[in-house]
């Protein structure tokens, strides 16, 4: 299982193409602090090294979202990826 599986489910039942969730939202919904790097763009960065497998980003894939961390460093906008991409 991963940390991050909670996260996948939320996205997966969201409607929206695009959406913002802040650090402490995330948090509430897979019921644990983020990570220190998790403030890092790359972190979020999910095209980023497609080889480097980490759980947040498989989360996100999953889930049909393309996460980016916003400019403020403490939110996330998911956005959904075209069907094709999956």
């Amino acid at each position: 299982m991963n940390d991050y599986d909670p996260l996948r489910d939320y996205l997966k039942k969201q409607t929206l193409a695009e959406l913002v969730l802040s650090f402490e939202q995330i948090e509430e919904i897979i019921d644990a602090p983020l990570p220190r790097a998790a403030q890092r763009a790359s972190w979020w960065e999910t095209l980023r090294s497609p080889q480097e497998k980490m759980p947040q980003r498989e989360a996100c894939l999953e889930a049909g979202y393309i996460a980016t961390r916003q400019a403020d460093g403490k939110s996330v906008k998911f956005k959904r990826m075209p069907k094709r991409e999956r």
